[in-house]
């Protein structure tokens, strides 16, 4: 993920720089947690910290961990105080959720923090009215409404498309973001936006007919990982080099998966649990968004750290291991298979935690941005 066009260049003054170097750290925090609540529940035998904690993996991957990080990159971007709200929010209520408060605090705060970024992407709307930036902040309100569903008391097989929705409209509008200096055709972008309007009705028609929605959120994301392998400036960017090979590469395995998840979706329908429901549900989370994270860590964590990261091979470790343990996990649903699904699960818990090591490992110390 990265900064729309309207918010590439961080303000120097009034970026309050001790709570956004918190506010990192508090993001990589609940990605462990999260992590850690996912392999219990998918059946490693492990100290659960707390009783609720691995009923909690979704808000704190999706809520906690994404949406703080994707809040905080939104604050720096428009460069307002009251924006880094968002996050301090998300990243509070997410704190509740790790300590198994019984109550509704920790929902509350992260909807209120979803209100706030909505707030921060209409702004960036005003400033920069374009398909792209609209496209994000469809993404910012379908979270706003999911937090509020789960506020309400609807679970959380209810309201995670409309959490998957926030990560999907974020990415795919950012990417369409740079695929304008390719001049692209008015039909192109009618293609595009017929793309996104079929998986928003498809998560709408969740609330009252919940199969035929699913349904739909699988032809959308089918069409969008078509526009995305098609008209994406990353299939252009296969013959350079380095780090631009590698985010390019990054880029189109996540679209492959994004098609995946919506096949899935398409063909089996509304499942609420089961062996399906995790094949979609990680087809989407891990194949596609952590796919973009992967690509896009060379500039978020500069971006918020002030330090630049250095390219190194290295990166298609985590990268090979995250897909190639994917596949297994998602092979195993499919067929069922238990320990094949077990193992997956725990080698995609490490890959991330791979992830994190080599960006530590390429920080540069020795230069500030």
């Amino acid at each position: 993920m990265k900064q729309t066009q309207a918010t590439h260049s961080f303000p120097a003054t009034g970026q309050p720089t001790r709570l956004r170097l918190l506010l990192l750290p508090l993001a990589i925090f609940l990605l462990l947690t999260a992590l850690w609540a996912g392999l219990i529940r998918l059946g490693w035998r492990w100290p659960p910290l707390q009783p609720t904690l691995p009923m909690a993996h979704g808000p704190l991957m999706v809520c906690g961990f994404l949406g703080t990080l994707i809040s905080l990159e939104r604050a720096l971007g428009l460069g307002q105080r009251w924006a880094y709200s968002a996050p301090v929010l998300t990243g509070v209520g997410a704190l509740l959720l790790v300590a198994g408060v019984q109550s509704a605090l920790g929902p509350l705060l992260i909807t209120l923090g979803s209100l706030v970024l909505v707030s921060v992407l209409v702004q960036i709307v005003r400033i920069q009215p374009a398909l792209f930036t609209i496209t994000i902040a469809l993404g910012g309100l379908l979270w706003a409404v999911g937090n509020g569903l789960w506020l309400a008391g609807r679970s959380v097989p209810d309201v995670v498309l409309w959490w998957m929705g926030f990560l999907v409209l974020t990415i795919v509008g950012e990417r369409l973001e740079l695929s304008r200096i390719l001049r692209l055709s008015t039909l192109t972008y009618s293609l595009f936006f017929l793309s996104i309007s079929l998986f928003i009705v498809g998560v709408c028609s969740t609330l009252f007919a919940f199969d035929f929605g699913v349904r739909l959120i699988g032809g959308g994301l089918i069409a969008q990982s078509l526009w995305l392998l098609h008209y994406d400036i990353a299939r252009r960017r296969l013959k350079s080099g380095g780090q631009a090979r590698f985010i390019a590469i990054s880029l189109l395995i996540g679209y492959g998966w994004l098609g995946v998840g919506g096949g899935l979706a398409l063909f089996n329908g509304g499942w609420r649990a089961g062996p399906l429901y995790d094949a979609f549900l990680h087809a989407v989370f891990l194949g596609f968004v952590f796919s973009m994270i992967f690509a896009h860590a060379l500039i978020i964590f500069p971006a918020v750290l002030g330090i630049p990261l250095v390219y190194s091979s290295r990166f298609y470790s985590h990268l090979a291991l995250l897909h190639l343990s994917l596949l297994l996990r998602i092979s195993s649903d499919w067929l069922p298979w238990g320990p094949g699904r077990l193992w997956g699960g725990l080698l995609n818990g490490i890959a991330l935690l791979l992830f994190l090591l080599n960006t530590v490992a390429a920080l540069d110390r020795t230069r500030r941005l």
